[in-house]
């Protein structure tokens, strides 16, 4: 098997299995969940911006490494934003305030 072969056979065993296991979460485990995949999209942006600015990164890599940081780093805000707006769900009103 060549090298893509591989990356390609891994990548779709991880959605497969990415997939079954985030179907199957509990709701009262999706907040520590959110958690720990706020930090792999942090390792996957400074991933990225390693890869965009290696000093012979070709064109396409630069490119795909870009938008890896982009989407990355969308996916990293969107997700403390979601997690953080899930802990204010429930956190005590004081009396009176609605």
């Amino acid at each position: 098997m060549k090298s893509y072969e591989w990356g390609l056979w891994v990548f779709m065993l991880s959605a497969f299995l990415g997939f079954e296991l985030i179907r199957r979460v509990s709701p009262l485990l999706h907040t520590p969940l959110m958690s720990l995949t706020n930090a792999i999209s942090a390792i996957a942006v400074v991933g990225a911006i390693l890869i965009t600015g290696a000093k012979d990164a070709t064109p396409l890599s630069r490119t795909l490494g870009f938008l890896a940081v982009v989407t990355s780093t969308t996916n990293l805000v969107s997700g403390y934003l979601i997690t953080d707006r899930m802990l204010r769900m429930f956190k005590k009103r004081e009396p009176g305030k609605k």
